[in-house]
């Protein structure tokens, strides 16, 4: 069984003998969340797609906005749990009260890992590897006992933890050097690709995953499994997870109004449809309060996701036991009551059919894929055949940091992964172009 006490380090990764083991700074996960704010990954994914293309005329959620609305449920998210928690356990050491600056920091980073043109990026990478010419790599990085389904099965969620936790060429040990919680928070598949069945399901690349031990071990999470290697989930990830499927769910809803994909009318329907009848009154009637249709819309976004947030909240703190000792089954939003989760199931069937295979967001995908794929072809060609003068020149390219030279190709093929996916939807296309020919700088 997990303990409170001993979930909610303040351990830094990295800096571990700068801090005495039993000091406890309760500013530290603050720190981590200026930290990310700051950060240049961080402002990049101001331009990177969250599902419909970046904006025109009408502004819609990026991978920034994103994250920023899903670290403000966070916040509330934890501050619930915590506050209860302090209720269930008055004398404790542990700091519940830290809970909602946990939550709201690895919610800034969950997406830092996700690379450009949305999740057709992810798919784009895996299916390099897989299906397309990546695939001549394979003998030669298995001959060297490394790790082919960390490519393949390409997860942003595991590159946002190796974006935080490596030391890349220049830069200090520790990565980010954030606190254990803040980094095991963001971890929603605490197991190798090994175990992710050929999906895009796991926590962590095998060059960060001794990293992953040392918290896991550090902060008393179970090994379930020592080979492939599998933990029992950190709890707070079941509150940053929660807070996501909160997030995407109901902003794409919305984007997909402001962009006239979907009626005034149908959005009303699917976000009234969480409320029982009383409360629906009461929501119909304030909306005849105000005549801007966006206004209604986002007075029913707030609405649905603030009983969310507490419905999430009540759920995690019922099955508190069953989360510590890793019995917990699923997903809080699958927890929900039933009148919740059948509106919610509604919002996600409409949101596949009519949202996620749109034309503009099938366009972005497509491009998603020729782009990166090629850019994937190219620079594997290169570190391959390092000494052509081609190579040389496209090597160049790629920052120092990302260390293209190394000895083996597991790592070479790692460094190539980390430029593209670390690349905003406008470089990627710029680089396209300048590689092909297409554009060339101006002068």
């Amino acid at each position: 069984m997990m303990n409170w006490q001993q979930l909610l380090s303040s351990k830094r990764f990295g800096m571990e003998e700068f801090q005495a083991e039993n000091k406890h700074d309760r500013t530290e996960y603050q720190r981590d969340f200026d930290r990310l704010i700051f950060s240049s990954p961080f402002r990049r994914l101001q331009n990177k797609t969250q599902v419909f293309p970046l904006p025109g005329s009408v502004f819609v959620h990026n991978r920034l906005t994103h994250s920023l609305e899903v670290s403000c449920v966070g916040r509330s998210l934890g501050e619930n749990v915590g506050r209860e928690l302090r209720r269930k356990y008055p004398a404790s050491a542990a700091h519940f009260e830290e809970l909602g600056a946990i939550i709201s920091a690895a919610c800034l980073a969950h997406d830092l890992g996700n690379p450009p043109f949305g999740h057709s990026g992810e798919k784009a990478i895996s299916t390099f590897f897989s299906e397309g010419k990546g695939q001549n790599l394979r003998e030669q990085i298995e001959k060297e006992g490394s790790r082919w389904t960390d490519f393949t099965c390409f997860e942003g969620n595991a590159n946002a933890i190796r974006l935080l936790m490596h030391q890349f060429k220049g830069r200090r040990r520790g990565g980010f050097a954030l606190t254990y919680p803040t980094l095991a928070s963001i971890v929603k598949y605490p197991y190798s690709s090994e175990l992710s069945g050929g999906k895009n399901k796991f926590g962590f690349f095998a060059s960060e995953e001794n990293h992953y031990k040392i918290i896991a071990d550090e902060l008393g999470i179970p090994r379930v499994e020592q080979h492939p290697v599998r933990y029992s989930r950190y709890p707070p990830v079941y509150l940053v997870e929660a807070a996501d499927d909160i997030c995407y769910q109901v902003m794409d809803i919305e984007d997909a109004h402001k962009l006239r994909l979907i009626s005034t009318a149908k959005v009303k329907e699917l976000f009234l449809g969480f409320f029982e009848d009383e409360k629906r009154r009461r929501r119909m009637d304030n909306l005849n309060l105000v005549s801007d249709v966006n206004e209604q819309i986002a007075y029913l976004r707030a609405s649905v996701i603030g009983l969310l947030v507490n419905e999430c909240s009540k759920i995690f703190i019922e099955n508190e036991e069953k989360i510590l000792s890793g019995e917990f089954e699923g997903t809080l939003i699958k927890n929900i009551s039933e009148k919740s989760q059948e509106a919610y199931t509604n919002c996600s069937k409409f949101a596949v059919k009519n949202i996620y295979l749109s034309k503009d967001v099938l366009d972005i995908e497509l491009a998603g894929y020729r782009i990166i794929g090629f850019l994937l072809e190219k620079l594997a060609e290169a570190i391959q055949t390092p000494n052509h003068t081609y190579s040389k020149l496209l090597l160049e390219r790629i920052p120092e940091q990302y260390a293209p030279l190394s000895d083996d190709l597991y790592a070479k093929v790692q460094s190539i992964i980390d430029y593209v996916s670390g690349m905003t939807d406008v470089y990627a296309l710029d680089l396209y172009r300048k590689i092909t020919g297409m554009g060339l700088p101006t002068v």
